[in-house]
């Protein structure tokens, strides 16, 4: 490169190289616009080479998800409470951010010399690289040609911007070599700095965009569009019960959520920063472990038996008390005891445990698969196939257990164990062995701290659940007056939430709304307030309200 015409390198300096000669007092604040820019370049063409493989995670998205991994418990506790549900976001926005600014560093660290940027950037590649070979959507075959590029991106863009970001100022040390020993044009090399910086900051704009857009628009998502699903809804008789459920006078009570959950607004709680990607022609789902045989099923041995439809309200454990963490969907698929007898469970099979191609894990209790509720490698939501979101091309679902425990998407592998020999993801970090659902109860409408005239029929409406036994009774209580019993909407089923209402003649002043539900046992919820951690919340979901 003949940077002569702008006087920033000394064509005569042959012994001068970009990696270890100096750089003839850069600027503080061009070496670290050199430097944050450099990072940046390198991240973006990282992730963009990754997306262009796959997609597989690349350099930011791997070193979030190790984050995610090693994380100790009151790190992932603090992500959550501070950033709810876009922690996920934020640790990639903060693993950005750290990144650049160490990347700052470099670049002031080489005002003069640049050996300390391109040992540093070479050192973030190499962290990248052990990030991606260690990331179960990653590997070693994909690591290494993307730390590759990702450093020859950054070391490229680093050692532009500062030769170009060099400026003239005699030597005087005989060990040095200076860069630049002929006079400057301060206004050329400006110039010239600022278009290099221009087309590096701009080359990893593109790249950034480019890994998004093709991530987007996998081959996965192609393969689902091109699933023929047949619809197992007719025969189950649930088509009719919804359509009635639908038309009901509590269904109509506006404010109140849907029966079902569309797709595109049934909550999403999982670990995967990068939602995975998987081809179903080349899937397997594998049952081992302590079984007669190990089978192994492809989705169209699934697609062709799945007539199971069943509605499930799934809820996380991390939803608080009239929380919107839980959903109600309609789940068509395999029922899980099926493929278990298949393989032919052994004696002393106390725990079924269940991973994803992501490397999530889980487990429940054996004996709960064969009790009579619902259990199922499902592979449709809501009469289409699973969304890539929601676990395409399968998900378990299983009634009256919160997702950690049994709730796996993108399932790759069903392995029987004991409960001794196995601990899912969350049980290291201090949730409990055991998960199941507490019967609850939510208001939907009116909204918290919502007024009213004195004298308007107020209809206060909602959702309960109690999956596995269903739901008996729901009452309200105004402020500290008597227990007043809601109206039920239609039934879907016992593992299904169902609505309620109770219309309400609003008096003057502040009011508080209380809502409880019995379940079909006779067990009313309790009014202890527990927080979510490390088995799910309790208590009664109550508002306020203003009636002038």
């Amino acid at each position: 490169m003949d940077d002569t015409n702008d006087g920033t390198v000394n064509p005569g300096a042959d012994d001068t190289t970009p990696t270890d000669g100096p750089t003839a007092e850069i600027g503080a604040v061009r070496a670290a616009v050199s430097g944050a820019l450099a990072g940046g370049a390198a991240l973006a063409v990282g992730e963009l080479a990754a997306s262009l493989a796959a997609p597989r995670p690349g350099p930011v998205v791997a070193v979030a998800n190790r984050v995610v991994d090693k994380a100790p418990i009151w790190f992932v506790n603090f992500g959550k409470a501070v950033f709810g549900l876009a922690d996920k976001p934020a640790l990639v926005l903060g693993t950005i951010i750290i990144s650049l600014l160490v990347a700052i560093g470099l670049g002031l660290a080489s005002r003069r010399t640049l050996r300390p940027g391109v040992i540093g950037i070479s050192a973030f590649g190499l962290i990248g690289l052990i990030a991606i070979a260690t990331d179960s959507q990653g590997g070693i075959g994909i690591a290494i040609p993307v730390a590759l590029i990702s450093v020859a991106a950054g070391v490229g863009a680093f050692v532009l911007l500062m030769l170009r970001a060099a400026q003239h100022r005699p030597s005087t040390d005989r060990d040095t070599t200076p860069v630049i020993d002929s006079p400057v044009n301060p206004a050329l090399t400006r110039r010239n700095f600022l278009n290099a910086a221009g087309a590096v900051g701009a080359t990893a704009a593109i790249a950034a965009a480019g890994a998004n857009v093709l991530r987007s628009r996998s081959s996965a998502n192609d393969a689902r569009d091109a699933v023929q699903l047949e619809s197992a809804l007719p025969a189950s008789g649930l088509e009719s019960k919804i359509s009635a459920a639908d038309l009901s006078d509590v269904a109509a009570t506006e404010g109140i959520t849907p029966l079902v959950m569309p797709n595109s607004d049934f909550y999403l709680i999982d670990t995967a920063i990068l939602t995975p990607q998987v081809d179903p022609a080349n899937w397997e789902l594998t049952i081992k472990g302590m079984v007669d045989n190990v089978v192994t099923y492809s989705y169209e041995d699934l697609l062709e038996r799945a007539n199971t439809v069943e509605p499930v309200t799934l809820s996380c454990v991390s939803n608080e008390v009239g929380g919107e963490l839980v959903g109600n969907a309609i789940w068509q698929g395999v029922p899980l005891t099926e493929l278990l007898e298949e393989a032919g469970v052994q004696a002393g099979a106390t725990q079924i445990a269940s991973r994803s191609v992501d490397g999530w894990s889980c487990g429940f209790p054996t004996d709960l698969a064969f009790d009579g509720r619902t259990a199922m490698v499902a592979i449709a939501m809501n009469n289409e196939p699973l969304p890539l979101r929601h676990g395409f091309p399968a998900r378990l679902v299983v009634s009256g257990l919160y997702g950690y425990v049994s709730a796996t998407k993108w399932l790759s592998e069903i392995e029987l164990t004991t409960l001794e020999a196995f601990d899912g993801y969350w049980i290291p970090r201090g949730w409990s062995k055991f998960g199941p659902v507490k019967t609850q109860s939510r208001i939907d409408t009116p909204r918290h701290a919502s007024s009213f005239a004195a004298g308007d029929l107020v209809p206060i409406a909602g959702v309960a659940w109690a999956p596995n036994l269903g739901i008996d009774k729901v009452e309200v209580q105004i402020d500290d007056g008597e227990w007043l019993e809601a109206e039920l909407g239609e039934s879907l089923g016992a593992n299904a939430w169902l609505q309620w209402r109770l219309p309400w003649t609003a008096t003057s002043g502040r009011h508080v709304l209380r809502v409880r539900a019995t379940d079909a046992s006779g067990q009313t919820q309790t009014s202890d307030l527990a927080a979510p951690a490390p088995s799910g919340a309790t208590g009664w979901h109550g508002i306020g309200v203003n009636v002038a």
